[in-house]
């Protein structure tokens, strides 16, 4: 389904292209133009400051791979100008049902209601993420350079930068980097160049994974089936993604070779199967097949001197509770900023630190979560298989045993201990967002200028901007919303101020 797309040409698409056999000097590169390095080009480009990009392919990514975007990660889309065609192509969803055999054995809903801005989880190929985020990259002119069919073929770590060896079809030449965010991937080229290793549990649990068009009218949610009539002994997860197109995965037997699984002639009699027995008898058609295996790794560090690691070049995390992708986009919203402001000079390198311990933090929770999921998922020995068994028949009449079943979707990671956290006082909140936490995008009203405007939080603030909540109790309403803005006035500092208060 991703054809549709254009290829892009080998070529500079903010400028001309320099001679080849001259050398240039960029601040930020980012190795790799997926999700996670177009995200971060458009993060830093909401700060002002300019990247290039480099990927080898010539077009976005083939086939589904992520499907499920969190509400988290179409806050961060809002603020890089990307959401509008995402949030309009997706389809948004809030829970799912999972059965054992025939029987529903879970219904679970994630937390939705009107307070909320934006859906909890909206179903999108990522290829057509991945292509509106290109999209909104071409908006930004000279700040985001992407250059397409660019592979790095060497790295030369120097006291100042980096040294990148880019190879094109038209020829080789070198980069030197101030800094370098590798963006590229599992199989990531720089962290192999740098002679590291990813840590962690490698799964032996694998999944087929089919895109098929398909029409029905099934609602769109995650669906899941233990041990079903259709493949015992395996289990099957499915999602409505647009266009009539579902994503299918199904579990492999451990003595199956994963090569065969994947052929055409194996896989459509199990898929033919699944779909007759949940009362599908349509016409339907394969349209991408492959292999994915539950790994649960991470690097012990994110930094590495002039090397910024981040999305599966930093860490491998399950497919299931939907962490891989959002993770990814995590990554470089709380790195864009960071490295924005080393890059311009307006903060010391050690910033760049708490992107790591803060992103490592969250890996490890997310892997925790992983793991968990994969244990349930892809039972790796008989005890785990026995342990699910029991749990799946006692909850076909025991609902208080149901909530060991739920995926556990993915959910905004709390820097609890972070270096930039403020020292708590005794006069914190006792309600509302804990320190290190997400800020929430409640309704709210502010005045501003003399006008009054109704909205959501996020839409008061100032894109590329700190902004300082202050809490009083005067005022024409009971809160302000201050902007740090960038240009400064005489006393170094320009701020907005907007009075704002919570509305029912």
């Amino acid at each position: 389904m991703s054809t549709r797309f254009r290829s892009y040409p080998f070529k500079y698409v903010s400028r001309p292209a320099p001679k080849l056999e001259g050398l240039q000097d960029e601040r930020i590169v980012i190795v790799g133009g997926g999700i996670g390095g177009l995200t971060l080009a458009l993060s830093l480009a909401a700060q002002g400051v300019r990247s290039v990009v480099l990927e080898a392919d010539a077009t976005v990514c083939t086939g589904s791979r992520a499907v499920c975007f969190s509400r988290r990660s179409l806050e961060i889309f809002q603020r890089i100008g990307a959401l509008e065609p995402i949030l309009a192509k997706g389809l948004p969803w809030e829970g799912g049902r999972s059965y054992f055999g025939n029987a529903e054995v879970l219904r679970f809903c994630m937390p939705n209601d009107a307070l909320q801005q934006l859906p909890p989880m909206i179903n999108l190929q990522q290829f057509y993420v991945e292509e509106f985020l290109v999209q909104a990259a071409q908006t930004h002119g000279d700040r985001v350079d992407i250059r397409w069919q660019s592979r790095v073929a060497a790295v030369e770590s120097r006291d100042d930068g980096v040294r990148l060896t880019v190879e094109s079809p038209a020829g080789r030449y070198d980069i030197d980097a101030g800094w370098v965010a590798a963006c590229d991937g599992g199989r990531s080229f720089i962290r192999d160049a740098l002679g590291l290793r990813l840590e962690g549990t490698a799964y032996e649990g694998r999944y087929v994974v089919v895109d098929i068009a398909l029409e029905c009218d099934l609602p769109t949610e995650r669906l899941a089936w233990f041990d079903p009539p259709s493949n015992p002994g395996s289990t099957i997860l499915m999602h409505r993604q647009p266009d009539g197109i579902w994503r299918v995965d199904y579990q492999l037997r451990d003595d199956e070779d994963g090569s065969a699984a994947i052929e055409p002639e194996n896989v459509l009699p199990r898929v033919e199967a699944h779909l007759r027995m949940i009362g599908l008898t349509g016409e339907w058609a394969p349209i991408w097949i492959t292999l994915y295996k539950a790994n649960a790794l991470t690097l012990s560090r994110y930094r590495h001197g002039r090397f910024l690691f981040l999305g599966d070049a930093a860490h491998l995390v399950p497919i299931f509770g939907v962490r891989g992708a959002n993770s990814t986009i995590d990554d470089a919203d709380n790195l864009a900023w960071k490295l924005a402001y080393v890059a311009d000079g307006r903060a010391d390198e050690r910033l760049l630190d708490s992107y790591s311990e803060e992103r490592v933090q969250a890996a490890r929770e997310n892997l925790a979560y992983g793991r968990k999921s994969t244990q349930f998922m892809a039972p790796p020995d008989f005890a785990f298989r026995t342990m699910r068994e029991a749990v799946l028949e006692l909850a076909l009449d025991t609902p208080t045993i149901r909530p060991l079943i739920n995926p556990r979707q993915t959910s905004p990671i709390r820097y609890e201990e972070s270096l930039l956290d403020a020292p708590a006082s005794d006069d914190d909140f006792v309600g509302g967002p804990a320190v290190g936490a997400v800020l929430p995008s409640c309704p709210v009203e502010w005045v501003t200028t003399g006008s009054r405007n109704a909205g959501f939080l996020a839409d008061a603030l100032l894109p590329g901007q700190f902004s300082l909540l202050h809490f009083a109790s005067d005022g024409p309403l009971p809160g302000e919303l201050v902007h740090a803005a960038r240009e400064a006035d005489s006393t170094g500092v320009g701020v907005q101020t907007l009075a704002i208060r919570a509305t029912p």
